[in-house]
């Protein structure tokens, strides 16, 4: 099993971050909620909290992470499995650091992103939970 952890940054106009996946990686163009891998020995809100920083260098604390939903994919013998968090409260300005493009979003025009398989309902949750 493939754990993963993202975040759906919420800005203090209602909007969502979402990043590209770089070149080489698989769905590469594709947009996503930034977040990534879970090391071994690490919980789901610290690798997220790492992961926010090393890849748009915004530190933000355990504290500010809502668990929201998660969603799975099967990848050949192994399965993947991605836990959305409900982010406000960061600091600094996103950067993207490991050459994605980025994009603030409305609720409304997240599924007319092109993203991976496993993001999608997610993000479909995320519109109708934000939306009302």
């Amino acid at each position: 099993m493939i754990l993963v952890t993202a975040a759906a940054l919420i800005d203090a106009d209602g909007r969502v971050l979402m990043t590209s996946r770089g070149p080489g990686r698989d769905y590469a163009g594709k947009w996503e909620f930034p977040g990534g891998k879970v090391e071994p020995g690490e919980t789901l809100e610290a690798a997220l909290v790492r992961e926010l920083d090393e890849e748009l260098g915004v530190r933000t604390e355990q504290s500010c992470l809502a668990p929201f939903s998660f969603g799975t994919e099967q990848q050949g013998a192994r399965a993947l499995v991605l836990h959305l968090f409900l982010c406000r409260k960061w600091e600094g300005a996103p950067t993207p650091k490991e050459g994605q493009s980025m994009r603030w979003l409305r609720p409304t025009a997240l599924l007319e992103q092109d993203m991976p398989p496993v993001d999608r309902p997610l993000a479909a949750q995320l519109r109708d939970y934000l939306v009302g």
